[in-house]
């Protein structure tokens, strides 16, 4: 199912048992936060991931609901994109992926149902939309939404589940990322995209811009983000008041709110994925001050832009790593202009120590898009990326082998890839080992290895929230070989079979096991 917006979402949630509505005061400073994490944590008394949760009733904030754990469950991600499972989607990718150059005019007759598919991907742009019922140029705040503070030694309050519109300035394509933002005041946030992400390329290539024709490759400003803490400068020649635009987008409908924070090819706009998702275009409707769409059954639109010269401390935040990530110095966004529909309903997230909602979605990632990653590593049979690992920690990998010192080369094709690139670690094992299965992993992965052996390491760049790096964006990494080594890889010795019983052995005690009286 299509949802046009975030208000459909909740009743299908409301209708599938999926909800909690808490009609009890609740404070947004902490409070929230402690609640969603018992009941994501299953330590309210229900299973793990628990229900999303809606407060009604919001202390300093009558009449905003605020919306959280919409995604926390395997069966709500399902819900969120229309399936009933994650797989289909995958299949749906690996379908246009198997698509071949059409031969003659027969193989272009049946490709016109696919391209007929095609088309409903693409936005459309309309003239006005739900976003704009309230449009506020002045006499607004940041504190008028009912902005968490999620975690004790937070730097204040997080705008943590908005979709950052951006433009590139070279070639006018467009970005939603996810990044979180501090509210500093009533009309500035912190902008925090972290140096490998899109938005802040997009911030550097205005820095060049701004920078001039001719110093911009050379100059400071291209590596604003990748300052340590507290020594980012802007480059000489850098034009005080050049402004960057952005668009932040809050409360969407849930396939756009999880394209958000899927690793896209760079070549496709998270606007095609989420039309390709739940198979509906993305409705835009232009900003009232700023030269950007935005989606126009938003709840909440907040229009600005980012001063080119401007950085200020951001953080720390409680992240998804369980622990504080430091503080830093990013961008400042600054409001100029906030669009609302009535009676505006407020999408967050909390994230912490997994698991936590935030699992359920990169769990999806994980599943989704394995078929693009096969494109450019075929012989991948399977990944599990276990929510304890935060996604950038830990990789394992199921191979089918065909080669010697083919585990390897797996692994630079992983770090080769957009934001598997962070992956601290991965353990390649063979195509019959379950990569689900902990228990198995652990098992095979370390009867195969040889330490010595079957360990490298390397540097490169790492995520930003690693505090056990060297350096702030810049690591080690490892990989395990965990495959049988075979002779053309150096082992002389026979490789032991594994034990298993013998199949009609197996049937007979099959078919006596009722009798045993041992269940």
């Amino acid at each position: 199912m299509a949802y046009d917006d975030l208000r459909q979402w909740i009743a299908a949630l409301d209708k599938a048992g999926e909800l909690k509505r808490v009609r009890t005061e609740v404070d947004p400073i902490l409070e929230i936060a402690e609640i969603t994490d018992r009941v994501s944590k299953g330590k309210a008394g229900g299973a793990a991931g628990g229900k999303a949760l809606l407060f009604e009733n919001v202390k300093g904030y009558p009449g905003i609901p605020v919306l959280i754990n919409q995604f926390g469950s395997a069966r709500r991600m399902c819900l969120a994109l229309g399936v009933d499972s994650l797989d289909e989607i995958a299949e749906r990718i690996r379908g246009f992926l198997d698509v071949k150059s059409p031969q003659g005019f027969l193989d272009k007759v049946k490709m016109l149902p696919m391209l007929a598919d095609m088309g409903k991907f693409f936005p459309r742009t309309v003239s006005t939309g739900l976003c704009k019922e309230v449009v506020r140029r002045e006499r607004f705040s940041l504190f008028d939404l009912p902005v968490l503070q999620c975690w004790p030694k937070d730097a204040g309050r997080f705008i943590t589940l908005p979709c950052v519109i951006t433009r590139d300035p070279g070639t006018g394509k467009r970005n939603v990322g996810m990044y979180r933002m501090q509210v500093y005041d009533e009309r500035t946030a912190g902008m925090h995209w972290q140096r490998q992400k899109v938005g802040a390329e997009h911030y550097r290539e205005a820095l060049r811009k701004s920078a001039g024709a001719g110093t911009a490759d050379r100059s400071p400003a291209v590596d604003i983000m990748a300052r340590s803490s507290g020594g980012a400068t802007l480059a000489e020649g850098t034009r005080p008041g050049g402004r960057m635009e952005v668009a932040v987008a809050i409360g969407t409908e849930p396939a756009l709110t999880f394209s958000a924070i899927v690793p896209a090819p760079p070549e496709v706009e998270e606007f095609m994925i989420a039309g390709f998702l739940p198979q509906k275009p993305v409705e835009l409707v232009k900003c009232e001050t700023v030269d950007l769409e935005v989606p126009a059954a938003a709840e909440y639109v907040l229009e600005g832009y980012v001063q080119l010269d401007e950085l200020r401390t951001e953080g720390p935040f409680g992240d998804h790593t369980g622990y504080y990530s430091l503080a830093d110095q990013y961008p400042v966004f600054h409001v100029t202009c906030v669009t609302h529909r009535k009676d505006p309903v407020y999408s967050t997230t909390i994230v912490g120590r997994p698991p936590m909602e935030d699992a359920w979605m990169g769990k999806a990632v994980e599943r989704i898009f394995l078929p693009l990653m096969r494109l450019t590593i075929p012989e991948l049979v399977d990944v599990n990326l276990p929510v304890e690992g935060v996604f950038h920690n830990l990789m394992i990998v199921s191979i089918r082998k065909s080669y010697p010192g083919q585990a390897r080369k797996v692994m630079n094709a992983i770090w080769s890839l957009g934001q598997a690139m962070f992956t601290k670690c991965i353990v390649v094992v063979d195509e019959d080992v379950n990569v689900q299965d902990a228990r198995e992993v652990v098992w095979k992965a370390l009867n195969h290895i040889d330490p010595e052996r079957d360990v490298q390491f390397m540097l490169g760049p790492v995520d930003s929230l690693d505090h056990a790096a060297r350096l702030a964006d810049f690591g080690s990494k490892m990989g395990i070989d965990a495959t049988r080594k075979w002779t053309s890889e150096g082992v002389t010795r026979p490789w032991p079979e594994e034990i298993v019983m013998d199949p009609g052995i197996k049937a007979i005690v099959d078919k006596k096991w009722k009798d045993l009286g041992l269940e």
